[in-house]
């Protein structure tokens, strides 16, 4: 498999026409290897428009959401992340080129061991994998500039959203199937926060985010 043809095509057809026009995203998407990051035997599915398999029956993400919602973070260099839902380490890594410092949390000891082993191996020293159920955060190191969640939830915990710093930026997958939606919380002041839905997606469900209680009449 030729890969450096296969990473050209998906940026040019499938994620550049998904409205990633961020320079700085399409030239990190060349750069890191995501084909580093996708189980041996699904290499290659690597840069199909599609979830790739991750053990435990975890995905990641279709290549063409995980660029949109990394352009719509804006992350910069003097910033500190975390992000829920370490997966095989992936977004970790788009994100530590981006940013002074990922903490990336995954409940899931396989695919933490998965996640940490791939970052190590790409030579990347400051994203850290958390061995932690994400649904709370990570409240003893916050405030934080940058909280993404890599899955859905049916609603973004206040916890969460506690954690950031004001101007700080939440980016996740929220609702209920079949209509969820992208959505971007900035908090702009010390209770008020402004929230932008980004475009409509499908994601499985992050570990430990409760579904909404059901309606009593």
């Amino acid at each position: 498999m030729n890969f450096e043809l296969a990473r050209f095509n998906m940026i040019e057809q499938q994620i550049r026409p998904w409205e990633v026009l961020d320079q700085g995203v399409l030239t990190l998407l060349a750069v890191v290897k995501r084909e580093d990051f996708v189980p041996p035997a699904h290499r290659s599915l690597a840069f199909v428009d599609a979830e790739v398999p991750l053990p435990e029956g975890q995905v990641m993400l279709a290549p063409k959401v995980e660029a949109r919602l990394l352009q719509a973070l804006s992350v910069g260099r003097h910033e500190r992340v975390l992000e829920v839902g370490a997966g095989s380490g992936y977004m970790a890594a788009l994100l530590a080129h981006k940013a002074r410092q990922v903490a990336t949390l995954e409940v899931r000891p396989a695919l933490a061991a998965l996640a940490a082993a791939n970052l190590r191996r790409a030579g990347i020293a400051n994203a850290e994998v958390r061995e932690a159920d994400g649904s709370q955060g990570l409240p003893s190191e916050a405030p934080f500039d940058v909280i993404i969640l890599s899955g859905s939830v049916a609603s973004v915990p206040q916890p969460l959203l506690d954690q950031l710093k004001v101007g700080g930026r939440l980016v996740g997958i929220v609702g209920q199937e079949p209509m969820m939606r992208a959505t971007l919380i900035t908090r702009v002041g010390a209770t008020q926060f402004r929230r932008d839905e980004l475009f409509d997606t499908v994601a499985p469900r992050l570990h430990g985010f409760a579904e909404p209680p059901p309606f009593r009449f």
